[in-house]
């Protein structure tokens, strides 16, 4: 019986593995243990599909190394024996443990001290949160990393291999993916590109072939598969960037339905890091000042998003977009950098007070740096009045604040205040 496709793929050498490149990477931490051949024992989390397994495989098989998979929940203690005792024989066995945070205390103990005298290298692969879920006795001997969804640019990566590579890919037949196919199977699997190549392969073996033996893959032929419609993206990307657009426009104007509508499209599209990116954009964009405590709640709740992953990441989703939707909003601050901006792009600007100039270092003062700078602390309310801006700039006003919420209402009060104290009003 032949093994699934996802299976055959999974890469051989570190340079294999596509995304997880913070771990993985030239130079970076795995890679360099690779290099070096000095193998720690270490736990990998996070989401399903998003390469736990196949680091585990390329460290193998860069290393040279047996590797040997077993599942802390379903394998018993016997199968951890036989892995041991080929680690005697042959020297090193890298073991992948999945869901090691499920592992019992008499596997564990089993373990131990296989870990500390290096015989058997683990990777614990798990989708909970090790910090949390995993006993400490394991956590204090392995290193522990932090896996991320695929983008959908590493996703078409693998893809991509999977199609040409007559040996263990689907290369050795006539597969022509459609652009757009290829689109919604890299954007509408959640990072997931293990769900992505089983898709690939259900699509190329019931589909048949033209006369030519070709296998014609269209966006119905991956719709079917992956049981998702190509709804944020078309061949050129229009329809994505409409429906991002659309979604931040009805936020900006208050319209919870249309925004939750528009969200739902990308949730369904699978384009998770389109949504919450934009998220982030908006609070700050378009609530801004008139209520920055929700523009410390949309980070929070695109983290937790990026936990929970799909289907349970549409709750925070759908809690957080109806606030930005409910709440005031005010544009000054993007209004205010992009007016200083501007200023500086125009050459206008002049030159920075003496008083102001870095003075930390010897013949500062000859320069005429820092000397009768004020310090504010020094002075009632901490405020002292003293030029800022250059001369060229000395009455610029970039900031110029809104009163729909409360918080920049009375912001802008004390803006004003101190305004007035500095030019003698």
């Amino acid at each position: 019986m032949q093994q699934p496709l996802a299976y055959r793929m999974r890469p051989q050498q570190i340079s294999e593995v596509v995304g997880q490149q913070d771990l993985v990477g030239p130079g970076k931490i795995i890679n360099r243990m690779v290099k070096a051949k000095t193998l720690s024992s270490m736990i990998l989390y996070g989401p399903p599909g998003t390469g736990k397994t196949s680091i585990a495989s390329a460290i193998a098989g860069s290393t040279k190394y047996a590797f040997r998979m077993l599942n802390a929940a379903t394998d018993s203690k016997k199968d951890l024996q036989i892995v041991a005792e080929e680690a005697k024989m042959s020297g090193t066995v890298v073991l992948l443990l999945d869901e090691i945070h499920r592992l019992d205390k008499t596997k564990q103990d089993f373990l131990l001290p296989l870990l500390e005298s290096g015989s058997i290298i683990l990777i614990g692969a798990t989708t909970e949160n090790p910090y949390i879920n995993i006993n400490p006795a394991i956590r204090s001997r392995t290193a522990i990393f932090q896996v991320h969804p695929l983008t959908s640019a590493d996703i078409k990566v693998a893809v991509k291999r999977a199609l040409t590579d007559k040996k263990r890919g689907l290369g050795a037949r006539k597969i022509e993916l459609a652009d757009d196919a290829l689109e919604l199977l890299t954007t509408s699997t959640n990072g997931d590109l293990r769900s992505a190549l089983n898709a690939l392969e259900l699509a190329a073996n019931s589909t048949d072939a033209d006369d030519d033996g070709v296998i014609h893959l269209t966006t119905a032929d991956i719709e079917e598969c992956v049981q998702k419609k190509l709804l944020s993206a078309d061949k050129n990307g229009d329809a994505h960037y409409d429906v991002v657009s659309a979604f931040q426009k009805s936020i900006r104007g208050s319209d919870t339905n249309a925004a939750l509508h528009y969200a739902a499209r990308l949730i369904e599209a699978g384009d998770l890091n389109s949504l919450t990116r934009r998220l982030m954009v908006i609070a700050y964009e378009d609530i801004g000042l008139a209520n920055p405590a929700l523009c410390a709640r949309t980070v929070t709740a695109v983290q937790a998003v990026d936990k929970l992953g799909l289907p349970e990441g549409r709750i925070p989703l759908s809690d957080i977009i109806i606030e930005l939707c409910i709440s005031p909003k005010s544009n000054s601050g993007i209004n205010a950098i992009d007016a200083a901006i501007s200023d500086v792009k125009k050459g206008n600007y002049g030159e920075i007070p003496p008083y102001l100039k870095d003075a930390h270092y010897s013949g500062a003062k000859k320069l005429g740096h820092g000397i009768d700078y004020q310090y504010p602390h020094d002075f009632a309310n901490d405020w002292v009045k003293q030029q800022y801006l250059p001369d060229k700039l000395k009455n610029a006003e970039y900031y110029q604040p809104k009163t729909n919420g409360k918080y920049e209402a009375a912001f802008a009060q004390q803006y004003y205040r101190i305004q007035n104290a500095q030019r003698g009003n």
